[in-house]
């Protein structure tokens, strides 16, 4: 008899600063996928940290997005839940104080460097180097009387590694003098993504995450940072690059012309496009994971029982975008003709004049 698998909290934590693409869906879906094979929660967490770059249109195009997709979440930002809010914005006094006790404790300080000091750094192509690390209460006490605004930076260790282990990827270690000393609370309150996120997974039990590739140079931080607080650390799983479907390079966050034809990354496109939820669902499942070599098209129940984070490839994958128009062609001549009536209504009424 199989094991039972232990229930997995997972989280998808997308930032609104622009449209949902094929590259967060597919993370939405692995994480919807893996949360229902062991019978654990999914959770839809909003890292709005950046407000320069917020779009008050992301937050609903990202839960359209989902929802068409059939990935209904455990827990969120519109159903509430146990560990709510569910927005990073709202949850802003969290922050602050657990940067105040990593300052407490001597794993972060309050760095007074000023924007001017710091563009002379990057002038001379130099990192931060650490110069308010060290202050003396006299000279912390000279800063505040001058009214110098401060971040919190963490107090990275000086020595030694820190070594990431990616359930793909195995492990991953970095000397621990690479990492220089990243904000974690900046000037106005708010948090760093690196803070906010490592908090936030503690404080709602996630167990494993799902993320891009892109990532993998975060991931030593946020094991400093676990380790700083006294946390364990969730597992990782960083997911393949979603390449163009030339092949050639990461997918677009835009609309390209790949061979006299034009691809487009975000969901929206698709859903009023004409796809079909199934055909994406299908289509999704393979970029990185694979149901089964023989099989072209499976039902959701079917790829939930077979689904498991252990066997994500981490080797980039191009999108076969004639596969999606296979699978969709498929799903279309398995419906109904009431099915494909209804199913053509929002489409064909704006043409007939139909409200």
């Amino acid at each position: 008899m199989a094991d039972t698998p232990t229930p997995a909290r997972v989280r998808f934590a997308p930032s609104p600063t622009g449209f949902l693409h094929l590259g967060g869906l597919r993370t939405a879906l692995f994480d919807w996928l893996f949360a229902h094979h062991t019978g654990g929660q999914f959770i839809l967490r909003i890292e709005d940290t950046d407000q320069k770059r917020y779009n008050p249109e992301s937050l609903q195009d990202l839960m359209r997005g989902l929802r068409w997709l059939g990935l209904e979440w455990d827990e969120g930002p519109d159903i509430g839940g146990p560990y709510a809010p569910y927005i990073q914005s709202e949850r802003k006094e969290a922050y602050g104080k657990y940067a105040d006790w990593l300052v407490e404790n001597g794993h972060a300080y309050r760095c007074y460097t000023t924007a001017e000091e710091l563009e002379e750094l990057r002038a001379r192509n130099l990192p931060y180097d650490r110069r308010h690390r060290t202050l003396t209460p006299e000279q912390r006490a000279a800063f505040e009387a001058e009214g110098r605004p401060s971040v919190v930076r963490f107090a990275a260790p000086l020595t030694g590694t820190t070594t990431v282990h990616d359930v793909i990827r195995g492990d991953i270690t970095v000397e621990n003098t690479s990492v220089v000393d990243p904000v974690l609370l900046k000037s106005d309150g708010l948090p760093t993504y690196h803070l906010a996120v490592v908090v936030d997974d503690h404080l709602m039990e996630i167990t494993h995450i799902l993320r891009g590739e892109e990532w993998i140079p975060s991931a030593p931080l946020h094991k400093m940072l676990f380790d700083a607080f006294g946390w364990p650390a969730p597992e990782f799983v960083h997911l393949p690059v979603i390449l163009d479907p030339s092949g050639k390079g990461k997918m677009s966050k835009r609309r390209t012309v790949v061979d006299g034809k034009e691809f487009s990354p975000f969901v929206s496109d698709y859903v009023t496009g004409g796809y079909l939820p199934d055909a994406m669902f299908n289509f999704l499942v393979n970029m990185g994971w694979s149901f089964d070599g023989d099989q072209e098209i499976f039902t959701r129940a079917e790829a939930i029982a077979r689904f498991d984070v252990k066997d994500i490839s981490p080797k980039a994958t191009a999108l076969p975008f004639a596969k999606l128009d296979w699978l969709n062609g498929m799903y279309i001549r398995q419906m109904t003709p009431t099915e494909l009536q209804q199913a053509l209504v929002p489409y064909l009424a704006p043409a007939l004049g139909m409200s």
